[in-house]
Formats: C-alpha cells, structure tokens, sequence
C-alpha cells in the first residue's frame, strides 16, 4: 500500500491534465498512488487519460457532482496515512511531494500542509501561500500577486487550498470529508476551519511548490463563480465562527457583504450576488444543525481562532483584483 494517494478531480480539464500528469510523473518521491475522478467531461480529456496513462486508476461519473463530492467519493476509498489532493490545471514541482510528506512528518500537531502555488503563466507571482482568513468571515489567498521571494518561511497558517495540499486520513476520519452541499468553492476554507477547531494546525512549507493555471475550470467572477463563492461564504462563517466571535466580527461580516454586493451590482453579477445570499439563508437551519456539532466538538478556545483570523482591507482586496482583471 502506498504511503499518499493523490486525488485528481477533473471536469473538461483536457487542455490541463497533462501537463498536471507528466508533473506527477516526474516527482522525486515514488510512494504514492493516482485517481482522478472525472465529473462527466465531455471534451475527451478522460479518454486522453485513459490511453495514455493506464497506470492512473480512475473514476468515471456521469454528471458533474461538484469538487467537493467527487474529492470525497476518492477519498472514502482509499487506505493510505496521506491525501493529497491536485488540481487539474496544476503542475507540481518534482519534489512537491517529498516535501509535503517531509513537512507532516516533522510537525505531528498539524493536519495538513499547505503548498506555495506560483501563477503557471508567471513563475515569478504567487497565486496563493495558504489561505487566510479574515475578521470579516471571509477567505483571503495568502500572498495573491506577491512576488515569489516572498512567504519564504515554514508558517503555521489558517488552512491550505485543495488545489495542491496534502491532509492526513485521519485528520478527515476525524472531522469529516468535504461538505458536499458546496458543491465548489470554500469547501476547502470550510475543512481548515472544522479542522482548526477540532485542534489540527495547518503548516505552510515554500518548498511545495505547485504552477498553478488558476480558475480553469469555472473562470473568475463568471456567474457561477460569483454564486457559489459568496453562497458559501456564509455557511462557512455560520457553520464555524465560535458564538463568542461571532459577536467581534459580525459587523465586519456586513460591511464586507455590503461592500462585495455593490462591487458585483457594478460588474453586473447583482442577479447571481443576490440569488447567493438568499439560497444561504434559506438554509440556515441545516446550516445551524452542522454548526451545532461543530462547535460540540470544538477543542481550542476561541481565542485562538481569533489569533488566526487576518484584519480585512477591503480597498486591498478591490485593488488586487481589479489589477487581476487588468493583466488578464
């Protein structure tokens, strides 16, 4: 049996996979095992996978279940100490591996490791060095659009981004896999947060280096990106934020959402920003019914989550992005 499995989720991903396939291939560290699981493609990019990588075992759905589900049908599967999970429009470094693994193993307290995503386009510029997030109740990519000399250091930080992390089993034995009802976006700040609280530390090592397309699949501030993005956001902040804080950031929780709604009403996205932040609510009570067994089996005080959680600078935040949206 193989020490890491490493999950591959794909979805009309044929002008990436390759390029992610032939980085695994090339990985100094040799004990570990491939699935992709494929959300009902129907570009060819699974027949493309299946003539020329037959060693790679794959999953074959035939409809999109989400990143969250299809992750989770893998990982439910599978007996190794590791799960590293890759996206497809990611290309790992050849020691990507070996230096995730090296990392959980130096740090017992930690559940997970985060990984330093570059832009592939740009191998200069940091798309992300593990996600933050912030008093506003809302996820922030570490280092987005810093350059690559930067975040040099191994970091315990709020959590790592599953397009390129490795977890350990029994971290999500313990907690739970991803929550499906996601669908895409912020499952994997929603695992961080259930993890933190449960007293698993994420560790950040610059060492893990993954070259990172970014948005392949759904695109940015697309309809479905905005949806689901924002939709999310709130149930990972009703689901997790300890009552105590809740009552510290929930002002800075309004202020964002106001601030993120007048932003998405100016881009023409109000329609799908609107539908989010009603479709969250409308599920508050499952919302408040998972929250209610998180916060049960909560195992740090609270303030240490308050100790994780970034200041918000939403003029930062508007300027990254519109500075994103310009060099696109």
């Amino acid at each position: 049996m193989y020490d890491i499995t490493v999950i591959v989720v794909n979805w009309n991903g044929k002008k990436h996979i390759e390029k992610c396939i032939r980085g695994l291939e090339k990985q100094t560290l040799k004990d570990f095992s491939v699935v992709l699981v494929d959300n009902g493609s129907n570009d060819g990019s699974i027949e493309v996978v299946s003539k020329n990588y037959p060693g790679i075992e794959t999953i074959e759905l035939n409809r999109n279940v989400g990143f969250a589900a299809a992750n989770n049908i893998a990982i439910n599967n599978i007996q190794s100490e590791y799960v590293a999970l890759l996206n497809n429009d990611a290309s790992p470094h050849p020691q990507w591996l070996e230096k995730l693994k090296e990392t959980i193993e130096e740090y017992p307290d930690a559940g997970s490791v985060a990984s330093k995503m570059l832009f592939y386009s740009n191998h200069n510029i940091i798309d992300r060095a593990g996600d933050a997030y912030t008093i506003a109740g809302a996820g922030q990519l570490r280092g987005r659009g810093a350059s690559f000399e930067n975040y040099n250091a191994r970091e315990y930080v709020f959590g790592a981004c599953a397009g390129a992390a490795l977890y350990r089993t029994a971290l999500l034995q313990d907690i739970g896999v991803f929550d499906e009802d996601f669908f895409i976006l912020y499952e994997d700040v929603d695992l961080s947060f259930r993890a933190q609280l449960a007293g698993y530390k994420c560790i950040y090592n610059p060492e893990a280096i993954v070259y990172h397309v970014g948005s392949g699949s759904i695109g940015e501030d697309t309809s479905t990106s905005v949806y689901y993005g924002h939709r999310n956001l709130e149930w990972v902040y009703i689901k997790n934020m300890p009552g105590s804080l809740i009552k510290r950031t929930i002002v800075p929780h309004l202020i964002y959402v106001l601030a993120a709604g007048i932003y998405f009403i100016a881009k023409g996205r109000g329609g799908d920003y609107l539908r989010a932040k009603c479709d969250a609510f409308k599920s508050m009570r499952n919302a408040i019914y998972k929250r209610n067994k998180i916060q049960g089996n909560k195992k740090v005080v609270d303030e240490y989550i308050w100790n994780l959680l970034e200041k918000e600078n939403i003029l930062l935040r508007l300027t990254r992005r519109i500075a994103s949206h310009s060099s696109s």
